[in-house]
């Protein structure tokens, strides 16, 4: 098999906030790669520092040590402007809520190509104009809706307009923040197959943020589980389902609702408690258990986890 080629590496990454006079550290010694064309999910509960690796990788929140590498080159701390660019133009975010990211005095017209006419990427008036009608095509919109305020749509179509805002800027990467958890379930689907269908013509590569481990089983290659600003396992998305070995993994799993009423029926919840390891003398890393599959553990649960995979 060929070597993938990684377009983003996050090595050793820490984020730091200043609350009050103390630093709250809310990303720690966090390590991934993301290959090119593929879509790697980051599942976590809320607050656990999904959304703020997601915003670190697109330079909005700065980090207080490690590397962030976009097509080799470091991107984090101080880069110079015309990396800057490349970044903003090639890296996109969609934001979680479709209401509080648009301007909600801007038309759509203008808030789709304000990527454009802030890099000046059009032509004339006429090339701008019909990228914009071009972009709202792609994500499903009719052209007319370009003359519309965002308070006319409903949260499905905001989305899709937050999509098409990104899309507009011909990106390699796309950081997808939730970007259905706003959305009825009836919608939610038809995002999920836009953004699946988006990335193969565009040949995209998503990092893509949830809380749902059944919404991310439809869409992606591989997936990180992250509890309290570290991950604690990172496997493909099936050997994920059928071996997960850390304690909190499997507790998310245990939420997934089942549609058979029967197997939900007896079903047992699994909830998870930090206090299980002990970490006083024998220290966790980030081992790889099998090929591709890694997990944050000391040596003692590292034999523990080698086991049940004999099972």
């Amino acid at each position: 098999m060929a070597e993938k080629e990684k377009l983003i590496e996050v090595k050793d990454l820490q984020i730091t906030f200043r609350v009050g006079k103390k630093d709250f550290v809310a990303v720690d010694d966090v390590n991934f790669d993301i290959y090119r064309g593929e879509t790697f999910s980051l599942v976590g509960e809320s607050g656990s520092g999904k959304t703020t690796i997601g915003r670190a990788i697109v330079r909005i929140n700065p980090t207080s040590k490690g590397e962030i590498l976009f097509n080799g080159k470091q991107i984090n701390g101080k880069i110079s402007k015309e990396l800057d660019r490349e970044v903003i133009q090639k890296c996109q975010m969609i934001f979680q809520d479709p209401m509080a990211s648009l301007n909600e005095r801007a038309k759509v017209d203008y808030i789709i190509s304000e990527g454009l006419i802030n890099f000046h990427l059009y032509k004339d008036e006429k090339d701008r104009a019909a990228k914009v009608q071009n972009a709202l095509k792609e994500v499903g919109l009719l052209p007319e809706f370009a003359s519309r305020f965002p308070h006319e749509f409903s949260g499905g179509q905001r989305q899709r307009i937050g999509i098409a805002r990104a899309l507009i800027m011909e990106p390699e990467f796309v950081v997808a923040d939730e970007p259905i958890s706003a959305l009825d379930v009836s919608i939610r689907a038809q995002v999920l197959n836009l953004l699946n269908n988006l990335k193969q013509k565009r040949g995209l590569t998503y990092l893509f943020i949830a809380h749902d481990l059944s919404v991310v089983r439809f869409i992606s290659d591989r997936i990180a589980v992250i509890h309290k600003g570290r991950i604690v396992e990172l496997a493909e998305t099936e050997e994920l389902f059928h071996h997960p070995l850390h304690p909190y993994t499997k507790a998310l799993l245990s939420a997934v609702p089942t549609p058979d009423p029967e197997i939900e029926k007896q079903k047992k919840l699994i909830v998870y408690d930090p206090s299980i390891h002990d970490y006083s003398v024998d220290k966790p890393k980030w081992v790889e258990i099998l090929p591709g599959h890694f997990v944050y553990a000391n040596d003692k649960e590292v034999a523990e986890y080698k086991e049940q995979i004999k099972d």
